[in-house]
């Protein structure tokens, strides 16, 4: 039986503390995503369900058949939003993709409406769902989906990408989420569950950290997973990034990588950033 040190685990997975400027990130996240929501055109708070928060933004691509990139923000499954990551479309419309942020309810909920970690993945099934039934509408081609996410939302990027989307519902192809881009990603939830600060509001069970590990799944049967986190990250980050490679094999996970220089918070600045590898990383899934 595994023992685990709260201390470490503190150590580990306490990003805002770990990143002293961590606060300044976040504040030009949302300085930057107000500018690019007033300077760009988009369609903001589309519902694809009909809970509370089940909303998306949208902003269309220049063509009619422009490759879409569906990006999931993080936050440990319990906080920030959609709104507060609008900076990272600007640089992927400008090269023509069109660009989908949704967001999900947030952990722990209430007493009357519990939120789970299973249960967000279902939400991002929903919006996915949708997502391919409707983004034609705005110039996106339904067929060049590719799903990103950072943190909670790099977990979320590789579960949609094994996702068995037929189960799902009838007329969704078995290859809705052509390629997956998982951004210092939680890929085995199982030491996640010991986390002191995050026991609280995540609530996670044993089970549901089990069945929400898609590092514990089989390998996709079809797509392509890029993991990356960053080299300034802590030694579990960088061992969540290397598992899902690990138990799915160099042929699905071609790249992974620890990128120089970066931190939990840069890394997302690094993926809006034309001239950084990261950025051109998300442009080779969308063009593949």
């Amino acid at each position: 039986m595994t023992t685990y040190d709260p201390a470490w685990l503190e150590r580990m997975y306490n990003n805002r503390a770990r990143v002293p400027e961590s606060g300044e990130h976040l504040a030009r996240w949302t300085r930057e995503s107000g500018q690019a929501r007033a300077a760009m055109p988009g369609v903001l708070d589309v519902r694809y369900g009909d809970a509370p928060g089940e909303t998306l933004d949208i902003f269309p691509g220049a063509s009619s058949d422009a490759p879409v990139l569906f990006f999931i923000h993080g936050g440990w499954w319990r906080s920030l939003d959609k709104s507060d990551h609008s900076f990272v479309a600007p640089p992927f419309v400008q090269r023509g993709a069109c660009v989908v942020l949704p967001n999900y309810a947030l952990c722990p909920g209430t007493e009357a409406a519990p939120v789970t970690i299973p249960a967000i993945a279902l939400q991002m099934v929903q919006a996915l769902a949708w997502t391919w039934r409707h983004v034609a509408a705005y110039g996106g081609d339904p067929s060049r989906i590719t799903v990103a996410g950072h943190s909670a939302g790099g977990h979320l990027a590789a579960m949609l990408l094994a996702c068995d989307w037929q189960a799902v519902a009838p007329d969704l192809p078995a290859g809705l989420v052509r390629n997956a881009l998982s951004i210092s990603g939680l890929h085995d939830l199982r030491e996640i569950r010991h986390v002191p600060f995050l026991a609280d509001s995540l609530r996670l069970t044993e089970e549901d950290a089990r069945r929400a590990s898609p590092a514990l799944w089989p390998a996709p049967k079809r797509g392509t997973l890029y993991t990356v986190a960053g080299a300034d990250e802590s030694e579990a980050f960088h061992a969540q990034n290397a598992v899902i490679r690990k138990a799915w094999g160099t042929k699905t996970v071609p790249v992974c990588e620890l990128l120089p220089g970066l931190n939990h918070f840069s890394i997302v600045e690094a993926l809006a950033d034309p001239a950084h590898a990261l950025h051109h990383h998300a442009v080779d899934l969308l063009d593949a």
